[in-house]
Formats: structure tokens, sequence, C-alpha cells
């Protein structure tokens, strides 16, 4: 079996496609001068990221901050990873129409309770990366270990 190092730089589109699939991201923001980092499950829509949320930290510290959110992936078949990160400013969808837009995309909170806030990441970057993982046959579902 073959091994190379060499990694893949997705394009834009590519990274949407693969955000489109991925069923978690995650959220990095920072509170109180640290970072902090919140799953949250997201929808792509015309080239940004979505997601809805509760009041509380996670709203407050990304509302018109910059802000970092990742996904990634592995299909076992071919034993490459995948990850991409965007990169930009949270908003709140405040406007009626855009608001009707966000109740219409695939975001379902997964705790309970209320998640009236949809916010929107407008991207100043996307970026991602494919590799082979070493080993790749023989890892967990769950990661590396």
């Amino acid at each position: 079996m073959t091994f190379t190092a060499a990694t893949e730089e997705l394009d834009t589109s590519e990274c949407l496609a693969l955000l489109r699939e991925a069923p978690v991201g995650r959220l990095a923001v920072i509170v109180h001068d640290r970072p902090e980092i919140f799953p949250v499950n997201h929808a792509v829509h015309h080239g940004s990221v979505v997601f809805r949320t509760s009041t509380g930290t996670k709203l407050y510290s990304a509302l018109g901050q910059p802000v970092a959110f990742e996904a990634d992936g592995y299909d076992s078949t071919t034993r490459r990873a995948w990850s991409v990160v965007v990169s930009g400013t949270a908003h709140e969808v405040k406007q009626l129409h855009d608001v009707l837009k966000a109740m219409e995309l695939p975001v379902f909170p997964w705790e309970i309770g209320p998640k009236p806030h949809f916010v929107r990441i407008d991207p100043i970057s996307i970026t991602g990366r494919r590799f082979e993982v070493h080993g790749g046959l023989d890892l967990p579902t769950g990661g590396p270990e």
C-alpha cells in the first residue's frame, strides 16, 4: 500500500459542496478574550453559512464580530479526509423576507428549546483541503486515538 503526502487544496465551490453535506460544524468566537468553540448544525445559502441559535453567549459573541466556522469529514472508502474553514463576520438575519427564506433552510436545532435567531456568516475567505489519512482503513469513526 502506497501513501502520498499530497494535500489537495479545494476551490470555493468544492468547499461549499462539502459544507452542504456536513451534518455539523464548529463556530469559533472570542468570549472574554478567550477562544470558544460551539457545535452548530448549519446550511449553506448563497455562498454563506447560516445557523440558528438561542439568546446567549454564542449569539452575543458572534454578532458583528470576526468568526470562523469549520467542518470536516472522512470517506472510509477512499481513506481521504477533508476540512473546510469559513472566516468572516457574523450578522443576525433580521429583514422579514430574509428571515422567511432562512426558515425554509434545513437548519433544525438538535438541542431542545427555542432557537429564534438566524445568524449568517458573510465569508471573507473560504478555504479547504483534502488529504489521504495514513492508516485510514483502520481509523475508527470517532477519529484518531
